[in-house]
């Protein structure tokens, strides 16, 4: 069976978004639900997905777990996995990790940009590593079943989160920075370690994140994907798309600021009124995955091959969950 899945997706939920992802076939979906809410704002937008489950129950369903990705697939919708790009809702009580787990969350990314009680952000000067918090918070996260998902995290905070954890962790969104070097995008040397450690890259579509930003080619990134599989395994490889279908432009400022700062300047690409740049004309939206198929076995990957990136690698990681 194959399976395919987006690893990232954070869109203004309509029913429109959920069409455009089960018209590209997607079994499952990881949906970034909280970026810096507490925890009583993460109740609250857990009740806006219940509306948004029940009034779209056709085509979408919360996952539990990889037999939800299963069941997806037979049912022809879409399993909609909650994450949370910020440790915010645990705030600083690591009892919070079990009730956040128990409300499905399966990915949690330990800091988003800047330091947090966890760990240091890709956009801090000073990299301390993982924090006497971190450590205790990563294997209470081992022990429930939530992802550490370092995606927005500094080198040494991520060797460190793979060294201390007992389970494989996972980069959702991002790109090796030989191609494009974004603050944020990945060394090949922290592949190579993310790669023995068992972990997955989810490679990320987000024009910041790309060469030539929204001029970025098809063939650019496949072969940028074609370099990567020779520092990480093929098999640890997959999408994670960072779409933000739909979001108004003041969605930005918050995303990078949350309500830490008054200024406007910070974070990828910003300028004084930060914007969503545009997507590449050849993925616009989640159906954008049927030509990076044609793309992946375009510079030589196999069949097999390019069914693991565009799922079936991201189904095998959540067996480990």
């Amino acid at each position: 069976m194959n399976y395919k899945i987006d690893n990232l997706q954070y869109c203004n939920w309509s029913r429109e978004t959920f069409e455009f992802n089960r018209s590209a076939g997607l079994d499952a979906v990881h949906v970034t639900i909280v970026y810096h809410e507490d925890y009583n704002e993460f109740l609250t937008e857990i009740k806006k997905w219940q509306k948004l489950f029940k009034d779209n129950s056709d085509i979408i369903f919360q996952g539990w777990d990889y037999r939800d990705i299963e069941k997806a697939n037979k049912e022809k919708k879409t399993a909609i996995f909650f994450g949370f790009q910020n440790c915010s809702p645990i705030e600083d009580d690591i009892k919070l990790v079990e009730k956040i787990h128990k409300l499905g969350c399966r990915f949690m990314q330990l800091t988003y940009n800047n330091q947090s009680l966890l760990a240091t952000g890709c956009y801090e000067k000073i990299d301390s590593g993982i924090t006497n918090f971190g450590r205790e918070v990563i294997k209470e996260m081992n022990r429930v079943g939530v992802v550490i998902d370092m995606s927005h995290s500094a080198e040494k905070s991520t060797i460190d989160a793979i060294e201390l954890s007992q389970k494989p962790i996972a980069i959702t969104h991002a790109n090796p920075n030989f191609w494009h070097a974004a603050k944020r995008n990945k060394s090949s040397d922290l592949l190579k370690i993310l790669s023995d450690s068992g972990g997955i890259l989810g490679l990320s579509l987000y024009p910041h994140h790309l060469k030539d930003n929204t001029n970025c080619t098809l063939e650019s990134f496949c072969e940028m994907v074609a370099k990567t599989a020779e520092i990480i395994n093929i098999k640890q490889i997959g999408i994670g798309s960072d779409l933000c279908l739909q979001q108004p432009d003041s969605i930005v400022e918050w995303m990078r600021n949350g309500t830490w700062s008054k200024s406007t300047n910070f974070g990828e690409g910003t300028k004084k009124k930060p914007g969503f740049p545009k997507q590449p004309h050849w993925f616009q939206d989640a159906r954008g995955f049927s030509n990076i198929e044609k793309g992946l076995k375009k510079v030589g990957f196999s069949d097999e091959e390019t069914n693991g990136i565009l799922g079936n690698n991201w189904y095998n990681f959540y067996k480990l969950i």
